[in-house]
């Protein structure tokens, strides 16, 4: 998608792994290191695309402490032998689309989401919580963004309530409840598909849903290159658990031209 749009992304170099929930769980300080070691490594003059809410999530906190306490950040900052920027811009993928351009979108979009009824499933973490001052962009962006490329967003549904996250892994029984919650109320919306913006959520929502209405769960990465044209959806579809393909074909996704050029 991002090559399609032009923009030109570079990989932190010897990233890590952010800790997500287990490392904070666990030793709260070792989280807080994974997270300052990315942002040391991070260059200061463009801004850090994130796409994992949970990595958002530590590497704001972390960020937001450092600007609070400069001598947390000192003290961070001889831990990894380089400075921090105090005005370092961490930003979520969603973020990046809307500052590229909504028009633009459009005028890159090769196959429109012909009115596609999704309910963006943001989940519990990607703007939370109130003192990373994000909370006033909650149920934008992905509306926005998906509205732009010709899809309709569904109201009513439990679209931030807490998927069960990594309790999935110890207690699956404890988790299906809430996913099963998550999917009826979609249905009694009325959509047609759920959109998320984060892996762990579209795991959960497929593999711990047991109610008899299922619906196909894309990631919104996902949506956007099949809306852009991107041709090699056959394998990312192939892999879920609730087969789209049936849905895309019936609005009149799958097989269309290849993409038009790049979006200037």
């Amino acid at each position: 998608a991002c090559r399609i749009l032009g923009l030109h992304l570079q990989e932190l170099e010897d990233w890590n792994c952010c800790g997500s929930s287990s490392a904070y769980s666990v030793d709260p300080e070792l989280g807080f290191n994974l997270s300052t070691r990315n942002l040391s490594l991070a260059p200061p003059d463009r801004p850090l695309l994130v796409m994992c809410p949970r990595c958002l999530h530590h590497l704001r906190h972390a960020h937001l402490d450092m600007q609070q306490d400069p001598r947390l950040r000192r003290a961070q900052e001889r831990r990894w032998g380089r400075p921090i920027s105090p005005d370092l811009e961490i930003m979520h993928f969603l973020e990046a689309l809307v500052r590229f351009g909504l028009d633009r979108l459009q005028k890159g979009s090769v196959r429109g989401l012909n009115g596609l009824k999704f309910v963006p499933y943001y989940g519990c973490t990607l703007y939370r919580p109130p003192a990373l001052h994000r909370q006033k962009y909650y149920q934008a962006e992905m509306e926005n963004i998906l509205t732009a490329l010709g899809a309709k967003p569904v109201r009513g549904a439990f679209n931030n309530r807490c998927c069960g996250s990594f309790l999935s892994a110890v207690r699956p029984e404890a988790v299906t409840p809430l996913v099963n919650e998550i999917i009826g109320s979609a249905v009694s919306a009325g959509a047609d598909c759920l959109v998320t913006s984060c892996a762990m959520c579209q795991l959960n929502l497929e593999v711990r849903c047991t109610a008899a209405n299922k619906l196909p769960i894309f990631h919104f990465s996902e949506i956007l290159a099949l809306a852009l044209g991107a041709q090699d959806y056959e394998g990312w579809f192939t892999r879920h658990l609730v087969d789209p393909r049936p849905l895309l074909e019936d609005r009149g996704l799958l097989g269309l031209p290849p993409p038009l050029p790049t979006v200037p």
